[in-house]
């Protein structure tokens, strides 16, 4: 018998792209509500009594609402993974990133709730906590963290801006250094000091870099290029969606553009550097609607439904 699943929101960019990597798996059956029911408490209450999984793509003030339903149903609830922001920090929710740490795959798979990662927060948790655990980043060090997005991760109103070009060619956001982001980077990557962060979106659709500039005579153990790349290496293996890029594959670059993961769960770490200036940049690539958004959540279904 096919797993009913349940997209909640799904007319929106990540609803859309979850649906569309779904559609056609004979294992999962995708039911939804009639335009006109979508925000009938009542008829909700009895579409999710009936699913095995619901995704959440709401608004965060919605979704913590359809999470609130689903804990009242108690067993008759479905297991949840919410794409919102809304349950990122929150008790009782796993965090959907996989790869995070030894075990976090097991512990997505045996969980009622995983709540999704942010795009910048997947890109900035991805170069941070492998160093953190492995000693070479101390938790207090200052760090800095640049990101730059498609315009796609701004949702409706930012993507019909840029669409019609009435948006800027770039523009840094998020000024007053509160991102709703920050919790989860915070919270996930091994610091114990607040990390400055610089978001921004520029004019192509998807797509996404993330950066961290690092002296490394500046880190107590002056680590060399070499030894960063190695410890990134030893956290996430082979074979997996995020993969290092070799010294060979990296060196004569001199460049990184944002787009050539488009369309894919993938993630791709450079470690860029200049040994003698002892200076290096961590770079993570990736979709911001795949790995940071739509991808990531199928992934997190195809773990809790063991496909």
């Amino acid at each position: 018998m096919a797993t009913k699943v349940f997209i909640d929101g799904e007319a929106g960019t990540t609803g859309l792209q979850i649906r569309d990597k779904l559609a056609g798996r004979a294992e999962l059956e995708l039911v939804g509500l009639p335009a006109h029911l979508r925000k009938d408490v009542g008829a909700k209450r009895e579409l999710l009594e009936g699913v095995d999984l619901t995704i959440l793509c709401l608004p965060d003030e919605a979704a913590k609402e359809a999470a609130k339903l689903v804990d009242e149903m108690g067993e008759r609830g479905p297991r949840l993974i919410d794409a919102s922001s809304a349950h990122r920090v929150a008790p009782g929710w796993v965090y959907g990133f996989p790869e995070l740490t030894e075990g976090q795959s097991a512990r997505i798979g045996a969980a009622r709730r995983v709540t999704n990662p942010g795009c910048h927060a997947t890109g900035a948790i991805a170069l941070l906590r492998p160093l953190t655990e492995a000693g070479l980043l101390p938790g207090d060090f200052d760090i800095s963290i640049g990101s730059i997005s498609g315009y796609s991760g701004g949702g409706k109103s930012m993507i019909e801006a840029y669409e019609s070009g009435r948006a800027p060619a770039f523009e840094h956001y998020a000024l007053g250094f509160e991102h709703k982001h920050m919790p989860e980077i915070c919270g996930y990557s091994g610091l114990v000091r607040r990390p400055i962060f610089m978001p921004s979106v520029a004019n192509f659709r998807q797509g996404m870099l993330v950066s961290i500039p690092l002296a490394l005579d500046a880190l107590p153990a002056r680590p060399s290029a070499a030894d960063l790349r190695a410890a990134l290496a030893r956290h996430y293996g082979t074979g997996g969606y995020v993969r290092i890029a070799t010294e060979a594959q990296t060196t004569g670059l001199g460049r990184i553009e944002p787009e050539s993961l488009n369309g894919t769960n993938d993630l791709e770490i450079h470690v860029f550097a200049n040994e003698a200036r002892r200076q290096a940049v961590l770079i993570a690539k990736f979709d911001n609607l795949g790995k940071g958004a739509s991808g990531a959540a199928v992934q997190n279904l195809e773990i809790m439904l063991g496909l």
